[in-house]
C-alpha cells in the first residue's frame, strides 16, 4: 500500500466575506457511516444557518461526495471538493457552514469563498500521511545492540520496545517496502547473525 495524504485533526476555522460568515469544520474519518454522522451532527450545531455546504472523500471504496445545500449549483459543494481534490486528501468530511449578511456575493464569489473554506479547514487540521508499517523483532547478543539500534534508525524504523534478557529482543516498527534493505544491511553489520522477525502490518497517521 502506498502512502496517502490525510487531514492530521478535528479542527474548525471562520472568516467574513461580503458580510455572510463562513464556518469550516474538518474531521478525519475512514469510512462514510462516519462521514455522513459528522455532516448530521454539524447540520443539528448550525440548525439556524442558511446552509451547511460539505464535501467528503473516503480512499476505501473510492468514495467521494459533495453537495451545494440549496447554493446555486456548483457554486459550493464541489468548489469546497476541489480544495481537497487539488492537495490529494482522502478519508476526511468537511461541513462549510454559512450564514447569509444580505450581501450578495455571485456566483463567482461563492465559488472562490467555498474553495477558502477547504483550504483554512486544511490550514487549521494539518495535512499528514497514512502509512503501512511492519511489525518486526531482532533478537541480539548485547555487543551488537547499539550497532543495531543505529542501523534501525538510519533506516526509519521506530523502535516500540526493549527487552533484556539472556540476549537483547528490540521490537519496531519499520515503512512498509523497507524490511529487504534493512535486512541486508543487518546481515553485512553482524555477519547474518541477526534476522528480522515480522509479526504483521499497521497503518500510522502522521
Amino acid at each position: 500500500m502506498e502512502q496517502y495524504k490525510v487531514p492530521l485533526h478535528k479542527a474548525v476555522a471562520e472568516f467574513t466575506e461580503k458580510k455572510s460568515r463562513f464556518i469550516s469544520n474538518i474531521m478525519p474519518v475512514s469510512s462514510e457511516e462516519e462521514a455522513r454522522s459528522f455532516l448530521e451532527s454539524k447540520r443539528a450545531g448550525y440548525r439556524d444557518a442558511n446552509h451547511n455546504v460539505y464535501a467528503y472523500r473516503i480512499r476505501e471504496n473510492n468514495i467521494c461526495r459533495s453537495s451545494d445545500d440549496g447554493e446555486p449549483s456548483g457554486t459550493a459543494g464541489m468548489p469546497l471538493l476541489e480544495a481537497f481534490l487539488k492537495q490529494d486528501v482522502y478519508d476526511f468530511c468537511c461541513v462549510a457552514t454559512r450564514y447569509f449578511g444580505g450581501i450578495l456575493p455571485g456566483a463567482g464569489g461563492l465559488v472562490r469563498a467555498y474553495a477558502r473554506c477547504g483550504t483554512i479547514a486544511l490550514e487549521a487540521s494539518g495535512v499528514g500521511f497514512m502509512r503501512e508499517l511492519t511489525l518486526c523483532a531482532v533478537t541480539l547478543p548485547y555487543p551488537l545492540f547499539e550497532t543495531v539500534k543505529r542501523q534501525l534508525a538510519a533506516c526509519g524504523a521506530d523502535i516500540t520496545n526493549e527487552e533484556f534478557g539472556a540476549q537483547v529482543v528490540v521490537s519496531f516498527l519499520l515503512p512498509a517496502g523497507g524490511l529487504e534493505e534493512l535486512q541486508r544491511k543487518l546481515t553485512e553489520l553482524t555477519s547474518g547473525s541477526v534476522r528480522i522477525v515480522t509479526e504483521g502490518t499497521c497503518l500510522s497517521k502522521g
